[in-house]
């Protein structure tokens, strides 16, 4: 079974909004280190949103300012608010996680994944 499963994706116009969230499985381990990836075919993948259980974030670039990680500790739910999205924000977006704190700011790190979900952005 998959650890942990993404849900909210789906095809927009530019400029709308999505919002994705990430729940991790009865059977998945400790998930204190969350984040959100996100790969187009034939590109590297890409880390978007690392978080850690006290509410600070680690954005790239590319979506710093239109894009909000948010998590729900009691549940260990983690959110994406995606905002004023491109048409370069298409991809597959995944969560992501690790079990030891340490590595919450180590994107390659993380051990722990979901299936993804899928986003596409119409110009």
């Amino acid at each position: 079974q998959v650890p942990l499963v993404e849900s909210g994706g789906g095809s927009v116009q530019a400029g709308e909004s999505l919002k994705l969230s990430c729940v991790p499985t009865e059977d998945a381990p400790s998930t204190p280190c969350m984040g959100w990836f996100r790969q187009v075919p034939g590109k590297e993948r890409e880390e978007i949103a690392l978080t850690t259980p006290y509410s600070s974030t680690k954005y790239a670039d590319s979506v710093d300012g239109r894009f909000t990680a948010s998590r729900d500790n009691t549940k260990n739910i983690l959110y994406l608010q995606m905002n004023n999205l491109k048409p370069e924000d298409t991809a597959m977006y995944y969560c992501a996680a690790h079990s030891h704190l340490r590595y919450c700011y180590s994107g390659a790190s993380y051990n722990i994944w979901g299936q993804g979900t899928q986003v596409t952005v119409s110009s």
